[in-house]
């Protein structure tokens, strides 16, 4: 098994707990977060919907050909695999199918969805909110000063027959701040144990970046954060079902807010 990671330091593996405000892992990705638009409020709308034209998925804007491009309405899309079924940067090609807007009533929600040819391309958006809140999210803050009412989520995840890419975006943080990130099995809930522990392709008593999807990350001058993580292998179906941000790397760290994603294994045949 091989997995590929960019991480800011190797430190031993820890316990996988699924208790509240404990969580093994490591160092993660340190990249300067861009791309997703400064929508202020709980209340942003949904992005736009990703356009398939003559039957090919095509996320269009200045950085398209890195992989990183406006979907139709100025919302930011990002293909974490970088490749189409075709070969080419971008969403799969052909045969594709799309999910709108929408995340089970909350309105500040965005998900996008196509496939075709054994590859898949999923993005999730959303702006956090605190538990119980008079508008729903399904992105809760349990700790504002590390995660603002506002800040925003992008999650991606990029499946072919090699295996999966999942990619991670946010705004709005505390300003050039390392946080712990992982793909939890279960949707995120107003306690933060709801979300369980993390998600392991292979049942272990440890926590490592090879069995599991680590994203930590450091916010830049702004706030923004961004990382990504990339495994030969693809998530069980409905076994992955959110992510946790931590409030540390490196160790045992509190669970500071969650986004509940649909990860699964998209269009693999």
């Amino acid at each position: 098994m091989t997995a590929w990671m960019v991480r800011t330091g190797q430190g031993p593996a820890h316990p996988n707990s699924g208790r509240r405000g404990t969580e093994g892992h490591e160092g993660g990705p340190l990249s300067r977060g861009r791309g997703i638009p400064r929508i202020p409020g709980v209340l942003a709308g949904a992005a736009a919907v990703l356009t398939l034209a003559c039957g090919v998925g095509v996320a269009q804007g200045a950085d398209a050909g890195t992989g990183m491009g406006t979907a139709a309405g100025g919302g930011v899309s990002d293909t974490p695999g970088g490749h189409s079924a075709h070969g080419a940067h971008g969403a799969p090609a052909a045969g594709s199918s799309v999910q709108g807007p929408g995340g089970g009533g909350d309105p500040s929600r965005s998900d996008e969805a196509a496939a075709a040819g054994g590859s898949s391309w999923m993005r999730a958006a959303g702006v956090f909110s605190p538990p119980g809140s008079f508008v729903r999210s399904d992105a809760l803050t349990y700790d504002t000063r590390l995660v603002p009412a506002g800040a925003r989520i992008e999650i991606t995840q990029f499946t072919d027959p090699s295996g999966t890419r999942v990619g991670a975006r946010l705004r709005g943080l505390v300003p050039g701040r390392a946080y712990g990130m992982h793909v939890h099995t279960s949707p995120c809930g107003a306690d933060p144990a709801a979300a369980g522990p993390h998600y392991q392709h292979r049942p272990a008593a440890t926590a490592d970046p090879v069995n599991e999807v680590w994203l930590d990350f450091r916010t830049d001058e702004d706030g923004d954060g961004r990382a990504e993580a990339q495994h030969d292998w693809d998530f069980r179906e409905g076994g992955a079902r959110s992510v946790i941000i931590h409030d540390q790397q490196g160790g045992a760290g509190e669970r500071a807010a969650c986004f509940t994603v649909p990860f699964g294994p998209h269009g693999r045949e």
